[in-house]
C-alpha cells in the first residue's frame, strides 16, 4: 500500500500527464499563424486569378452587348432624332414661315428633333415586345422617351443658333463641328439632369439625378454631342471645300424633302456610331450608359 503522500504526487503526475495531452491536441488542431498567412495569400491569389478568368471570358461579351444597344439606339432614337429636327425645318420655313435665324424655328426643329426621339423609341420596342420580349414595360419605356426627348429638345433647339454663331465667326469646318459637338453635348447633358430633377416627380420610371447616373448622362451626352456635329455636314453651303463630310450626308439646295428627312437622320446616326464605337471599345466595363 502507498502512503497518503505517495497517492497525492502520483495522481498530480497523472494530471500533469492529461493537461499535457489535452494541451498538445488542442494546439495541433489549430494552424500556425504563418500558414493561415499563407492559405489567406493563396485564396486571395486564386480570387485574382478566377477575376481575371472571368475577366477575359465576359469583355468580348460585353463588347458585343455595347453594340447591340448601340445599334438599337442608333434605330429607335438616333435617326427618328435627325429625321424629325429635318422635318421640322421644312414645316418651319414653308408652312410657318420662320426665318432659319430665329428664335421660332430653333424652338420648332427642337420639337421635331424631341419628338423624334420620343415616337421612335416607344414604337421600337413596342415592336420589339410584340416580336421578341413580351416582358417589356411600355409604360415605363414611354416615360423613358420622354425622359430624352426632353433633352433632345434642348440639344436640338441650341443646334442652329450654336451652329450660326459659330458659323458667323468665320470659324473653319473642323471648329463649327467641334464647337457643335461640344455645344450641344451640354444642352443634351442639361436637358437630362433637369429632366430628371422634374419628370421623377411626376412619372414613376424616371430615376431622379444621382452621382451614379450623372456619369453615365455625361457619356452619353458625349456621343450625343458627336451626332449633332456630324448634322454640321449636312450644310453643303458652308466651306464646302472643307467640309469633309459634304459627299457622305451633305443636303444641297434642291434635294427632295423626303430624300433631306432622310439624309439628316442618316447623318446623326453615323456621328453617334463613330463616337459611341470608341467608347464601346475604349471604357472599362461598367463604365459606360450602355453598359
Amino acid at each position: 500500500m502507498l502512503s497518503s503522500t505517495a497517492q497525492r504526487v502520483l495522481l498530480k503526475q497523472a494530471n500533469a500527464k492529461a493537461f499535457n495531452s489535452q494541451t498538445f491536441r488542442l494546439l495541433s488542431s489549430l494552424t500556425p499563424p504563418s500558414k493561415k498567412k499563407e492559405d489567406r495569400r493563396e485564396f486571395h491569389n486564386t480570387a485574382v486569378r478566377k477575376a481575371d478568368a472571368s475577366a477575359e471570358t465576359v469583355a468580348p461579351s460585353s463588347v458585343v452587348d455595347r453594340f447591340i444597344v448601340t445599334a438599337e439606339v442608333t434605330v429607335s432614337k438616333i435617326f427618328p432624332a435627325g429625321f424629325g429636327w429635318q422635318t421640322a425645318s421644312i414645316v418651319a420655313e414653308s408652312s410657318f414661315g420662320y426665318a432659319a435665324d430665329s428664335a421660332a424655328f430653333a424652338l420648332t426643329t427642337g420639337v421635331g428633333d424631341g419628338l423624334g426621339v420620343l415616337a421612335g423609341h416607344t414604337l421600337y420596342y413596342s415592336l420589339k415586345k410584340t416580336v421578341v420580349d413580351s416582358s417589356i414595360n411600355i409604360a415605363a419605356e414611354f416615360q423613358t422617351g420622354i425622359l430624352l426627348g426632353t433633352a433632345a429638345f434642348c440639344s436640338e433647339t441650341a443646334w442652329q443658333p450654336i451652329v450660326d454663331a459659330l458659323q458667323g465667326a468665320n470659324l473653319s469646318f473642323s471648329q463649327v463641328f467641334a464647337g457643335t459637338w461640344v455645344g450641344c453635348g451640354l444642352a443634351f447633358y442639361g436637358g437630362l439632369r433637369a429632366g430628371r430633377t422634374i419628370l421623377s416627380g411626376y412619372l414613376g420610371h424616371i430615376p431622379e439625378p444621382t452621382y451614379e447616373n450623372s456619369k453615365t448622362d455625361a457619356s452619353l451626352s458625349t456621343v450625343i454631342g458627336g451626332a449633332t456635329g456630324f448634322f454640321v455636314g449636312t450644310d453643303a453651303a458652308y466651306l464646302p471645300d472643307q467640309n469633309f463630310l459634304i459627299d457622305i450626308v451633305g443636303i444641297p439646295d434642291g434635294t427632295p424633302d423626303l430624300v433631306g428627312c432622310a439624309i439628316a437622320g442618316s447623318s446623326t446616326s453615323l456621328g453617334f456610331l463613330t463616337s459611341q464605337s470608341g467608347f464601346n471599345i475604349i471604357f472599362p466595363a461598367g463604365k459606360c450608359w450602355n453598359d
